[in-house]
């Protein structure tokens, strides 16, 4: 990057629904670029598309970013030297720009009907063509008829000028050069009937006037890539360097669609999953560091990201990895922050009228951690420490209760539960040992009716932890239910 004075790239997602997964990822690898190499990232919306335009998408796009850490210096809000940052404010210097080609014929207006066009495009079929092309019928008509049907008002759009003949040559970042025949490419549209631009024009006279160096955005676009040199070439600009990113496939190697799965950053905000989790697992969806290292936070990702490490092959999106990444991150969390967290969860959940401090989520945080993926599963799977269990899990009932002898066995813990004053968490575990030594029992024939009493289930943490935390009270009175229910 050394012969250029400053890296700028681009983030520029047309409005019309939630972020898809591969966009967030398409903005990350524009992040870190323009971060590692102490350049700018710039946000644009691509909103020409009128037919698709979806107001609240722009407000999602932005808040999206806002939630994964990934900050834009210059676009909406924000404002900038090349604002506006929204296309459909930009009519005036596209047609400036499509004014200049037209002048300098490389570029023509169209009066083909959508009939004649149809007409044009069955001919083409029923002769077996490789693909269908529009016929250059209106690029010959006269400078007369051209201006009448102007002043009449007659529908148009404009088209490019396309040398069928000519070789479209460019080095991709990623995959080397590549070459189209020009025979494959057709006469663009540029500015369609309802006076807006076409993506094509738009995004190659905007990143040109905004100072794009670097054009990095999904494997889908590639076969556009000719269409935007041969306009590059038109005006005579010099071209940024293009970087096309692997596709994301589902595990049996098909595009990443939603007849198989989450597709939308949303979607994995409600399921709970961490922002450092999910920006960390799309960073490695076709990029690799070169090692075996897989957990990074935002600020390492930005040390070690190079356009040279991204894969070509296509990325598989395997969510097991994405889980595994959420528990690792959760538990890099510190005690405040997981606190905080479960803190929001809990306000949205059953429990929200709970009045439960600091001190008791940190002991329900410490003992669950190790054992939960999901911020919310501290009280999905760590139910008991929030309400009393009011059934008791079959397959826990079999291995932990003993009728009779169960029932003798925790009323003698009760009693010396009940002469503990303020117990600490060492109190708990003497009288458990005291028990199974007046008892002359293992201590599992006191663990597994305990546990099935104060949980109703058979996993968790310590039973030590669990009667710390719940406390005397609780660890008694679900003593008594337990022996009431199960009679």
């Amino acid at each position: 990057m050394s012969e250029l004075k400053r890296v700028r790239v681009r983030y520029a997602p047309s409005p019309t629904g939630f972020v898809h997964i591969g966009n967030l990822r398409t903005a990350l690898y524009n992040y870190l670029f323009a971060r590692h190499n102490g350049g700018d990232f710039i946000l644009r919306i691509e909103d020409t598309d009128r037919t698709r335009y979806f107001p609240e998408a722009v407000e999602n796009i932005i808040n999206t970013l806002k939630w994964a850490g990934i900050d834009y210096d210059e676009g909406p809000v924000k404002g900038g030297l090349h604002a506006p940052y929204y296309q459909s404010e930009r009519l005036k210097i596209y047609k400036e720009h499509t004014d200049f080609l037209i002048k300098e014929e490389k570029a023509y207006y169209c009066f083909c009907t959508a009939e004649r066009l149809n007409m044009l495009r069955r001919e083409q079929k029923n002769q077996k063509l490789p693909q269908t092309k529009y016929d250059k019928y209106c690029l010959n008509l006269p400078a007369r008829e051209v201006s009448k049907k102007l002043n009449d008002g007659i529908p148009y759009v404009i088209r490019l000028n396309v040398e069928p003949e000519k070789s479209i040559r460019f080095n991709d970042y990623i995959r080397g050069e590549v070459e189209f025949s020009g025979n494959t490419i057709d006469d663009q549209i540029l500015i369609k009937s309802d006076r807006y631009p076409t993506y094509h024009l738009a995004n190659v006279v905007d990143d040109y006037l905004m100072g794009i160096t670097h054009v990095i955005r999904g494997e889908e676009w590639l076969p556009s890539t000719p269409k935007h040199v041969l306009l590059y070439e038109a005006f005579g600009w010099k071209k940024p360097i293009f970087a096309h990113l692997p596709l994301l496939l589902n595990p049996d190697r098909t595009k990443l669609s939603k007849r198989q799965g989450d597709v939308t950053v949303e979607d994995y905000i409600k399921k709970g999953y961490l922002k450092e989790a999910l920006i960390n697992f799309i960073a490695l969806l076709g990029w690799t560091a070169g090692d075996d290292r897989e957990l990074y936070d935002l600020n390492e990702l930005i040390d070690v990201f190079t356009l040279e490490r991204v894969n070509k092959s296509g990325a598989i999106f395997d969510i097991e990895k994405l889980n595994w990444l959420n528990a690792e991150h959760l538990r890099k969390k510190s005690d405040s922050e997981l606190i905080k967290s479960l803190r929001n969860e809990l306000n949205k959940s059953k429990y929200s009228k709970l009045q439960l401090s600091d001190e008791y989520l940190k002991k329900v945080t410490d003992s669950m951690k190790e054992r939960v993926s999901f911020i919310k599963e501290f009280y999905e799977k760590g139910f008991y420490f929030f309400e009393e269990p009011v059934t008791y899990e079959e397959t826990a009932v079999r291995k932990g209760w003993k009728g009779k002898q169960s029932e003798e066995i925790l009323k003698k813990f009760k009693e010396k539960i009940n002469q503990l004053e303020n117990p600490s968490r060492q109190d708990y575990e003497t009288v458990l040992n005291d028990t199974a030594a007046e008892l002359n029992t293992g201590k599992g024939n006191i663990i597994h009716p305990l546990r099935l009493a104060l949980t109703g289930v058979s996993g968790g943490p310590g039973i030590i932890d669990i009667m710390f935390i719940i406390g005397k009270e609780q660890t008694i009175r679900r003593i008594d239910s337990i022996t009431e229910k199960l009679r």
